[in-house]
């Protein structure tokens, strides 16, 4: 995992550090792609495209609740 220059805003992540956090979360690898498809399956974004940690979050919760 790269190092990130200064704090990280978890209310204003870039898609390859919501993937970053959420893996480590996770304890497994999550690729930008898959972040990426989650943002076109409706995962909500920040008007810039930015994600906020905590509604990404819960929208996955959301979601897996529903099951396939």
């Amino acid at each position: 995992m790269a190092k990130s220059e200064g704090p990280v805003d978890p209310q204003r992540l870039s898609i390859e550090q919501a993937a970053q956090m959420m893996a480590a979360a996770f304890k497994r690898r999550i690729e930008p792609e898959n972040v990426r498809a989650d943002i076109e399956d409706g995962a909500p974004t920040n008007s810039d495209g930015t994600l906020n940690l905590v509604q990404y979050a819960a929208w996955l919760a959301k979601e897996m609740g529903h099951g396939d």
